[in-house]
């Protein structure tokens, strides 16, 4: 039985693969085609499609928008995925589960759900949809992952190294700023880099907080209607997967890093 399972795994997994990202390699192949409709055989090799993007202004003004959401969104959720991660591989309080399941739980949820809650609680508050609203949102949606993140570069780092730098008269600040910091900032730069990504990518929170300014996946969502305006909507989409696959390949090795680098100074130290 097992020989069965390990000669068929191997063709599982090419199989998966194979359907998962199969019609994502047909975006940048149609991105490049002289004709708008995306069908086989490609009619001839352009990059016309690539070259009108900088010349649409709402795009570059979807754009920017996207680029302020998501910055702010990755610095805001590192900076509480930090808090919390550290609260959470440091310190043992009552509920200290059923907090880490609550920051969790957008994970699991419906995201859908999320938005028109979140939606229902910012018009109840009096709060005019715009940037800041989606930051809210998009908040919400990234702190599970940085908090991951983060945990997993905190729990990888050896205690007694604070420690050490506590019995040598550091004070707690100091040792939190020059020696628990520098330890974990891999783990940290691949939070603010998978916190981009999400907020780059999302669309849901977006679509209902934004109000009139709209972020890149909405403005790709709003050009769908138009048939002519498709090639463009994929070269732009095209340039989003690459850019989504570098920041969240940069992300793992950092990660991996920061995994390493922990795990050379516990043992340096003992």
């Amino acid at each position: 039985m097992r020989r069965i399972l390990n000669g068929w795994l191997p063709i599982y997994a090419v199989a998966y693969i194979v359907f998962l990202y199969l019609p994502i390699v047909f975006l940048p192949i149609f991105s490049v085609n002289t004709s708008p409709v995306p069908q086989f055989p490609i009619a001839d090799f352009t990059l016309k499609w690539y070259r009108d993007l900088p010349r649409t202004p709402a795009l570059l003004d979807a754009a920017w928008n996207s680029l302020v959401v998501g910055v702010s969104a990755a610095v805001l959720s590192t900076v509480l995925g930090i808090c919390a991660a550290r609260a959470i591989t440091r310190y043992r309080f009552p509920g200290r589960r059923a907090v880490n399941g609550l920051i969790m739980a957008p994970l699991v949820l419906p995201e859908i759900v999320i938005a028109i809650s979140m939606l229902l609680i910012m018009l109840q508050a009096g709060l005019s949809l715009s940037l800041f609203t989606v930051v809210l949102g998009h908040i919400l949606v990234c702190i599970p992952y940085s908090v991951s993140v983060l945990t997993s570069g905190f729990e990888g780092f050896d205690r007694s190294l604070e420690e050490a730098s506590a019995d040598l008269g550091e004070t707690a600040f100091g040792t939190f700023r020059r020696v628990t910091l520098p330890m974990v900032a891999p783990a940290i730069i691949s939070s603010l880099l998978v916190s981009f990504t999400i907020s780059l990518d999302e669309f849901i929170m977006a679509f209902f907080l934004a109000g009139t300014e709209a972020t890149l996946p909405v403005y790709i969502w709003g050009q769908l209607r138009f048939a002519a305006k498709l090639p463009s909507v994929l070269a732009l989409g095209t340039l989003m997967l690459a850019g989504t696959f570098l920041l969240l390949t940069i992300a793992e090795i950092l990660r991996r890093r920061a995994a390493r680098r922990a795990q050379t100074a516990g043992i340096a130290l003992a």
